[in-house]
Parts: C-alpha cells; structure tokens; sequence
C-alpha cells in the first residue's frame, strides 16, 4: 500500500517536516511504501518545501528580527540559480519572540526587508516571498528602509520602525529607488484582505499580534495616513488590490518599488511539489495542521489537498491539532476520516506540548480502526 504523508505545520508545536515524522513513525512495522511531502502555503516551512522540491540550495544570513536583535535567517536558491525563496516570517515572524514581547505597535519588518536586500546583492533578479506568520502591522515600512526608501519625519529624519510611527511620516522619498526597477517579486499568499477596514491588515490579524483594541484603531489610522502620504509622493494607491492587507501590509509597501504579484502560496506549492500526480498514485493520503475551522476552506493546504484527493476517488485521513464544532460538520464529507489531537480529556496546552506523541500515537489508533494493512 502506498501512503503519501502531506502535513501542513502544527503551528506552535510542529513544523510539517516534523508532523510528516511524526506521521511516519506511527506507520513504523507496517509494510507501507511510504512518501513524505512536508506542504507549506507561503508561511513557515515553504522554503524547505520548495528548495526540497526544487533540488535548490538553502542558505543564511544575519538580519534584524521584529523587536531589532540580530539573528540568523534562511532563505532558497531554486536550482535555476536566478529565484531566490524567502519567507518573511524567517525575520519578522511571530514565533520569533515570546508572547509578552509581541505588540505590533513597534515590531518591524526590517529584517525582511535587509533579506530582501542580500538576496538582490548576491545577484537574483527574481524573489519569491511567502507572505505568512507575521508579527507585524507596519505596512512595510521597516522593509522598505532597509531597503533604502526614505521615510521622513518634519525634521527630514526616517522615522523610527515599527506602525506606532507611520503617523510621523510627512514625506516618502522613492528617487533612489530605480535600481530595483527589473527585480521581479512574487507573493505567495492565501489571504485577499485589503489594506484598510473591518477585513484589513489592523483589525482582522494586529490582535494576534499582540494589540488591544485600542491599539487597533491607532494602527488602523496610521495605516491609512500611510497610505495617503504614499499616493500623494509616488501616485500609486496601496490600499485597493487584494492581498494588500497581507502580512500586516507588507505587500502594499513592497508594491511602491518592485513589479510584484500575487499567487496562491497553496497552489504554487502543490505544482511546484506535483502533489496531483502523487496523490494520483497513492492508495491512502494522510494530512492535517494545528486547526481545522472555518476558515480552512479558504485556501489552506489540508482542504486543498482533500478535494484533490475527491477528484481522484482517493481516501483521505485529517488529522488536525483541535476541529470546531462547526468544521466538525462542514468538512465530514471531504475526508475518510477526521481526527484531533485535543481530546478524552486532553488541553490544547498539553496537546500543544506533546504533539509529536499524540500525532504517531494517533496514526496508530486510526489504521488499526479502519483496519487499514
């Protein structure tokens, strides 16, 4: 019997390197032929995906993290050796600092952005960059200084980083900016939220962040006088395309100075994998990630994966670190089997602790019901 393994991350406990592991060693004694393919969807874990699929070439560098300390960060070089992959959360992303450190009122992009700026130095004209795991609403602008954007104050100084200080820009100075004019810059993101309103960057994703209420509304604000300064000095409107609210808006800022676009980090990562034609071939497919909700269908990997595996007539195991009552019932019909790992009794804490257990443990539990040999 042919098992493909396709997690997602178990974001919090697991990477999807680790919960295809995990996956694995709850098969251990079976006679399965047994392929693993870790999935992303521009968030953690895309650059191992994508350098393993690609035969690429992973590499570090030191840049500035969310809250200014230096640390190292990876990023791919495709086998084409002219795309590089990055992912933003690799130096500005959420899991980088601890929960009592996390306010997207000061953290900033700018190790993104000096990333960026490597990658371009060491000569790669096009950059791939997944959009998930922020940490910030600073709508690019750390990003965009390192980059060498001028973004200047009353006194003609650059502001400080971080969204608390957008309301401090009086002038966006571009000029310089003409050497990054044939740089080609891809967005890998599932999101379609506009910059500004009840679905954009501040209100949907800042109190994950770290934000109150209250600080919402001033990030919110900032944003959009950030946005008015940058239509007013360059004459591009960062507020209207969809996914401009990605990643704390750190796509509308890049926007001002690269030719960039937007594709579907779950799309390019299933044909960059020819996850299709594997799942074709298998005879059993097993996935998941840390939850399965509402918003799964929207793009995520584990829903993606399950209609692929619909199309083919191929049965599908979900196993998810917690499912909503409401998903319990909404996605019942597009897997074989679904399961969580917090349950008899089991925290989402000691779930979160023990996921690697739970998850081989949980595999074991399942085959042996389904009688699947």
């Amino acid at each position: 019997m042919k098992i493909l393994i396709v997690p997602d991350s178990f974001k919090g406990s697991l990477s999807s390197q680790q919960a295809a592991e995990a996956i694995e060693e709850g098969l251990a004694g079976q006679l399965f032929k047994i392929e693993k393919i870790p999935m992303a969807d521009g968030g953690e874990g895309t650059v191992d995906c994508l350098v393993a699929a690609e035969r690429g070439t992973m590499m570090r560098n030191f840049v500035t993290n969310p809250i200014g300390k230096k640390i190292q960060a990876e990023f791919g070089i495709l086998k084409d050796d002219k795309t590089a992959i990055i992912e933003m959360a690799s130096a500005s992303g959420l899991l980088l600092i601890s929960k009592e450190k996390r306010n997207p009122l000061y953290t900033t992009t700018y190790g993104t952005g000096e990333l960026i700026r490597k990658v371009i130095e060491r000569g790669y004209s096009k950059i791939i960059l997944g959009l998930g795991g922020s940490a910030t609403t600073d709508c690019g602008a750390g990003a965009l200084q390192a980059l060498g954007v001028k973004l200047l104050d009353e006194n003609g100084i650059n502001i400080k980083t971080g969204g608390f200080y957008l309301k401090n820009i009086k002038q966006i100075d571009i000029s310089t900016q003409n050497k990054y004019e044939n740089i080609e810059l891809t967005f890998l993101c599932d999101v379609s939220n506009k910059l500004l309103g009840i679905n954009g960057a501040a209100r949907v994703y800042s109190q994950q962040k770290g934000s109150s209420l209250e600080e919402v509304q001033i990030l919110e604000d900032n944003i959009e006088h950030f946005a008015g300064i940058a239509k007013r000095d360059t004459g591009i409107n960062i507020t209207e395309f969809n996914g401009s609210g990605a990643a704390g808006g750190l796509a509308a800022g890049l926007s001002l100075i690269f030719k960039s676009h937007f594709v579907s980090g779950s799309e390019f990562v299933i044909n960059a994998t020819n996850l299709k034609t594997k799942i074709k071939n298998a005879d059993v497919i097993i996935t998941g990630e840390g939850e399965l909700n509402s918003q799964t269908k929207f793009g995520k990997i584990p829903y993606k994966i399950a209609k692929i595996a619909k199309k083919y007539k191929k049965p599908i195991i979900g196993i998810f670190g917690s499912i909503t009552e409401d998903a319990r019932e909404e996605y019942e019909h597009d897997y074989l089997f679904m399961s969580e790992l917090c349950e008899k009794g089991i925290s989402k804490e000691k779930a979160i602790q023990n996921a690697y257990l739970l998850l081989s443990g949980k595999v074991r539990e399942i085959f042996k019901e389904l009688q699947l040999n």
